[in-house]
């Protein structure tokens, strides 16, 4: 298991920057899914509308990833630790593709993630549409992107978002990823993406099949580290009473090691501003995530964003609530919206390398 860095960088993070707006202008905020897929709030997102390598991949230079919070036995979480990147299927997928986004991410990429000081890619590895007809979103990709991060040193959580209109097709979808092998190299962690509503619009029969899935997945897998995808419960609480009423924490929370809750502050700033920055939403998202499970002992990473909308101020502002809350891990949504500067700020250089 690889260890947090610390805090090196972080103060430097914070000295000379000016409050520059972000843009990485390739793929518009309003569309993080462009047009589904995406582990973001559900307005934008899927509505159409988390094997030997080696253990000395790069880390982030952020902010300090050591808790002290009791791991879960026999379940190795390093997966989700210190800086990850996300990648959904229309980023690299054909069948996928907008040429109006830009060239798809292929697995050369890679080799830049790991640069920025990625640890961890979180990769839509499957998808149940039409697009994607044996899970899996593209087998030959799929195995490269995986074989291409583990020879660079990082890690790849395979995500899946289920739409719970029929259980044993998410289940197996799920099931596919666990199962996926190529030449050894296997998932490091599976993450299922808590947000679809459009097919099961039932809040208390979507709960269900929702509770169900996940202890299922549990019992499949093993010693697999499982991540959960979710709204942070200030959104159901405070911001859209209503949208997604008794979400049932306590019941899913032995089945997941991590939460990585979806704190999008500009998803969610004109009708709330009070949290319509990266420090105050990604506080709150935590703090009350945290009161839902385990006593306050759960283990999170953190998910910021949309990265091309974001300032050097939300940047910042994410980073220190991260640090402050002692998480596991952080990201931001995704790796093609966000900047050179913004990757600046998540993974400063190291003093002395140019």
């Amino acid at each position: 298991m690889r260890t947090g860095t610390g805090d090196h960088g972080w103060t430097r993070v914070l000295a000379g920057l000016t409050a520059i707006v972000l843009t990485a202008g390739v793929v518009s905020a309003v569309a993080m899914d462009r047009g589904a897929g995406s582990p973001p709030l559900e307005t934008t997102s899927e509505s159409d509308a988390p094997q030997p390598h080696p253990d000395g991949g790069r880390q982030a230079a952020g902010p300090s990833t050591t808790t002290t919070q009791p791991l879960p036995p026999d379940r190795d979480v390093s997966a989700y630790r210190g800086l990850g990147a996300w990648v959904d299927a229309f980023d690299y997928g054909p069948a996928y593709h907008r040429p109006r986004e830009g060239p798809l991410l292929v697995p050369d990429d890679l080799d830049d993630m790991a640069a920025r000081g990625v640890g961890t890619v979180f990769l839509q590895a499957a998808r149940l549409d039409e697009r994607s007809p044996e899970g899996i979103v593209d087998r030959a990709l799929v195995a490269a992107f995986l074989e291409r991060a583990h020879e660079n040193g990082m890690q790849v959580v395979g995500w899946y978002l289920p739409k719970f209109a029929d259980l044993e097709a998410d289940l197996a979808n799920l099931r596919l990823i666990r199962d996926f092998d190529v030449e050894g190299h296997r998932f490091d962690g599976i993450a299922v993406d808590i947000e679809y509503r459009k097919d099961v619009p039932d809040h208390a029969e979507r709960n269900r099949r929702l509770v169900d899935l996940s202890r299922r997945l549990r019992e499949e897998s093993g010693g697999q580290a499982l991540g959960a995808i979710v709204y942070p419960p200030v959104l159901f609480e405070e911001i859209r009473p209503g949208f997604w009423p008794d979400f049932p924490w306590t019941e899913l929370a032995e089945s997941y090691d991590v939460w990585l809750p979806m704190v999008y502050w500009t998803e969610i700033a004109r009708e709330a501003p009070l949290y319509g920055d990266g420090y105050r939403y990604t506080e709150a998202g935590i703090r009350t995530l945290m009161a839902h499970l385990a006593g306050g002992s759960a283990l999170v990473h953190a998910v910021g964003g949309v990265a091309d909308t974001s300032t050097v101020s939300d940047f910042e502002g994410f980073l220190r609530a991260v640090s402050e809350a002692g998480a596991l891990g952080f990201s931001m949504y995704d790796y093609r919206t966000t900047s050179d500067a913004g990757w600046g700020l998540l993974a400063p250089p190291a003093p002395g390398s140019g």
